[in-house]
């Protein structure tokens, strides 16, 4: 390897974008060598602010360019499998932002090949895994200052939903978060789901059920309850609150800079998720960067997309049909123990 990682980014849509500026800018050891999406108009716009990065509509060619030795996956969902395996067949290190697959059988296919490969090389873009308060309340858990963890109540909210957002994605694009950052800060899978919905609020487009309470059930006996609403109209709020035998503590309430003036006092809510989260996404990218330098992943692996998977799956059964479906999970694999 060189000193230099080539990366080729799949995907130059907002997140694909982003990733491309924030290797160039706030990353180092690594530069983006090849870019690729089916809209060739966007691919060259997103190639040509850069020197010497190849533009493609096909991520085979990106990944077959010259000094690439990393791919970084920002495409819609349904492409990253056929992607990631394509990545796999090169021995590319690959960071896959969620979902990692929109489906469980999915999912299977790439810890199949990955086991064939015999090493681990997929991460998945769960980020809120390097934001610092997440961190912190992780350590909290793993000390067993807060006692045996009973709750997380945690909430989801964004201005507003883009146009093609679905009742179906609250659950596979938004909640997906949090059934990653339950597993994470308990160190526990998700064992049954339900989804409650009130009467959508009146800012959601026609046939959007928003806002919406789910309910994650665990392995160790916890309650993980998640609203999520996407037009809550007030800004980009992400919050959670762990609650313990011993005590409690909360993260995300967003206390920056508090203005007093004229008779009054306020701040700012943040109205991005790149914003509120600008941090996490620099840390998991260097992080990531340093260990794929060596030909290894160092965060949320495969398994990890697995078990998102398989608890999107089991939530969208519960919102249909209101019934509380139990989460049912192959056996792990000993590559991902």
């Amino acid at each position: 390897m060189t000193s230099t990682l080539g990366i080729a980014v799949i995907g130059t849509g907002k997140m694909g974008s982003d990733h491309v500026r924030r290797i160039g800018r706030t990353v180092g050891g690594a530069r983006v060598v090849a870019v690729a999406d089916p809209d060739g108009d966007r691919v060259k716009e997103v190639a040509g602010a850069l020197d010497g990065v190849s533009a493609h509509t096909d991520p085979a060619a990106a990944m077959a360019a010259p000094g690439v030795g990393a791919v970084l996956v920002a495409s819609p969902g349904p492409a990253h499998e056929e992607t990631i395996l394509q990545a796999l067949e090169r021995e590319l290190p690959v960071l896959c932002e969620k979902p990692m697959t929109p489906d469980t059988a999915g999912a299977l296919r790439v810890m199949e090949a990955e086991q064939r490969l015999g090493r681990r090389l997929v991460q998945v873009g769960f980020m809120r895994r390097y934001d610092a308060e997440y961190e912190r309340l992780k350590e909290l858990l793993d000390a067993g200052s807060l006692g045996r963890p009973l709750f997380l109540h945690c909430r989801h909210r964004n201005v507003a939903s883009p146009p093609f957002f679905t009742s179906d994605m609250l659950i596979t694009d938004s909640v997906v978060h949090e059934v990653d950052a339950a597993r994470w800060l308990l160190g526990q899978e998700i064992t049954a789901v339900s989804v409650l919905s009130p009467a959508a609020t009146s800012a959601a487009p026609e046939g959007l059920r928003d806002p919406r309470l789910v309910l994650l059930e665990t392995s160790g006996g916890a309650i993980v309850d998640v609203e999520i609403f996407v037009n809550c109209g007030v800004g980009y709020e992400v919050r959670c609150e762990a609650v313990g035998e011993a005590g409690s503590a909360r993260i995300g309430d967003g206390h920056a800079m508090v203005v007093r003036s004229a008779g009054r006092w306020g701040g700012e809510i943040v109205q991005d998720f790149t914003v509120r989260f600008a941090d996490a996404y620099d840390r998991q990218l260097r992080r990531w960067v340093a260990a794929a330098a060596r030909g290894r992943t160092a965060g949320p692996g495969a398994w990890d997309g697995y078990a998102a998977a398989a608890v999107s799956e089991a939530g969208l059964r519960a919102g249909r049909d209101g019934v509380r479906v139990a989460v049912e999970l192959v056996d792990r694999p000993a590559l991902y123990r």
